[in-house]
């Protein structure tokens, strides 16, 4: 679905209870771009950031599990209280894969602390599947990231089943390799092949 003009519309409430079908349930799977909020409105003052309302016209839907205002990628919508609560509950433990640029060059006894687990200053993080990224279709960011000269970059594909904050920025940066960019590329059996960035697709 193309981009429609910002237009501001109540955020459903949650709890809600409805029963939902196979037949009425919904899925929206949006490649969400940089700088949009996750919600279909803005609570500042001023009220003028993107939000979601500037790109998902399905009504009655609301965002299973949040993305970062400064991330992109996967942010799978719904109208379904139980595949919500399935996606971000912790115990449930649902994969999301996220592909990751770095600055620095990271060799695989990098990673291996990674795939072990590190600690940060909620805990020690569970083991992540980690892999070195290679002809992945990438779009354009817009604004472009910071990049220092002379220092390479490099795409790294991670999985993990938490969801605390900002986890894979502060992983990355435990190590020593700052993350410059950050895609959610799936979540659990959904991902965002086929859909361009600031577009979105009913599952």
């Amino acid at each position: 679905m193309a981009r429609r003009s910002s237009l501001k519309r109540p955020q459903y409430a949650r709890n809600e209870k409805k029963t939902i079908t196979s037949a009425t349930r919904k899925i929206i799977l949006f490649n969400k771009p940089f700088d949009v909020l996750c919600q279909f409105t803005d609570d500042a003052e001023q009220g003028q950031r993107r939000t979601l309302a500037d790109y998902i016209e399905e009504k009655e839907v609301y965002a299973a599990g949040r993305l970062d205002r400064d991330s992109e990628g996967l942010l799978l919508l719904t109208n379904d209280g139980k595949l919500q609560a399935q996606i971000t509950q912790p115990n449930k433990k649902t994969d999301k894969t996220y592909w990751v640029q770095v600055e620095g060059a990271p060799t695989d006894a990098d990673l291996d602390k990674l795939r072990q687990g590190v600690i940060l200053k909620d805990g020690l993080t569970l083991p992540a599947k980690i892999e070195f990224l290679k002809d992945a279709k990438i779009w354009p960011r817009v604004p472009p990231i910071r990049q220092r000269e002379n220092i390479p970059t490099t795409w790294l594909s991670i999985t993990i089943c938490e969801g605390r904050n900002r986890q894979v920025r502060r992983m990355t940066a435990n190590i020593g390799f700052p993350t410059l960019r950050l895609i959610r590329y799936s979540i659990g059996q959904w991902n965002i092949e086929g859909i361009d960035n600031g577009h979105y697709k009913k599952a």
